[in-house]
């Protein structure tokens, strides 16, 4: 029953992080599993099949607070469930270690990208062109692949992909990404039951996860919604920066406590910078309908 709790928070924690920054469910469950002597393929296999209940929950989450831009969703889903099928399949017979530092510089350059633009530069712009079948179907069958063979990778493939290329809300992207994982843990899950078999799965993992998951996800969908811009990418950033620069510290073995405190004292900036622009432009607003004068004639809505 202790474990059982165990797992229930990490899957809670997990699902605040993933369903208010679109990203993190898998890399966050995945380390603490592992961190709780949970054997590699049982933990990627769990957080799958945990994240089809917490995939659909937050989905409909992000629905009822208008997170989601449904041809978004279709675009990314249907290769996105294609690619994690395939790479679940394989991950028995396939290593992917060759190739997760060069997706990791990928992410962290992707990361530098968004606190750069959201925290540092001006109010972003988002154009009314929406991404299309072309940008979509690829990223998604990038995406899902990713996430089945290193264990999560949906959220910091997609989302800062979709965030950087300025053609939808970092809001409505943050929700259709969720919504979409639903179908990528499902396809995963069906492949990892096929490849591992059921008897290889650890259920209470699964149930706690899941548990903790279901909980968290209303209020994860509530948060992104009323987090502003600056703050949001901040968030969005330095997880990325942080999870990215993890995993090259580890492939190059230069792990260290100064390294991780570095990276802490980095977010921690980022965070209070975006908090003084939140508040500096909430200051503008103010005095911008202060100063109104009552003689101005009203424009048509």
């Amino acid at each position: 029953m202790e474990r059982l709790f165990v797992f229930a928070f990490v899957g809670l924690l997990a699902q605040v992080i993933d369903g208010s920054l679109g990203m993190a469910y898998g890399v966050t469950a995945s380390t603490l599993l592992l961190a709780n002597n949970v054997a590699p393929a049982v933990a990627s296999a769990s957080v799958h099949l945990a994240e089809v209940g917490t995939t659909a929950v937050s989905g409909f989450s992000h629905w009822r607070f208008g997170n989601v831009e449904w041809g978004v969703v279709a675009r990314l889903a249907i290769p996105g469930a294609i690619g994690a099928f395939v790479g679940a399949s394989v991950l028995s017979n396939l290593s992917t270690e060759s190739a997760t530092p060069w997706v990791a510089v990928l992410l962290l350059l992707l990361g530098v990208y968004i606190v750069a633009r959201f925290v540092f530069g001006k109010k972003p712009v988002v154009v009314t062109r929406r991404p299309g079948t072309r940008f979509l179907a690829p990223l998604g069958l990038f995406a899902g692949f990713i996430d089945a063979t290193g264990g999560g990778g949906w959220g910091p493939v997609a989302t800062p992909t979709l965030i950087s290329s300025g053609r939808l809300h970092p809001r409505k992207v943050i929700g259709s990404v969720s919504t979409a994982e639903f179908a990528v843990t499902v396809a995963a899950s069906i492949g990892f039951l096929i490849g591992l078999g059921s008897e290889a799965i650890d259920w209470r993992v699964v149930g706690g996860l899941l548990l903790g998951g279901v909980v968290a996800a209303p209020f994860a969908a509530y948060l992104v919604r009323h987090v502003s811009l600056p703050v949001l990418g901040a968030l969005v950033g330095s997880v990325i920066l942080i999870t990215n620069s993890r995993t090259l510290l580890r492939a190059a073995d230069a792990e260290s406590v100064g390294a991780y405190a570095a990276l802490g004292v980095v977010a921690a900036v980022l965070l209070a910078v975006a908090i003084r622009r939140t508040r500096g432009e909430h200051t503008e607003v103010v005095e911008a309908l202060e100063g109104d004068e009552p003689e101005t004639e009203k424009q048509p809505v």
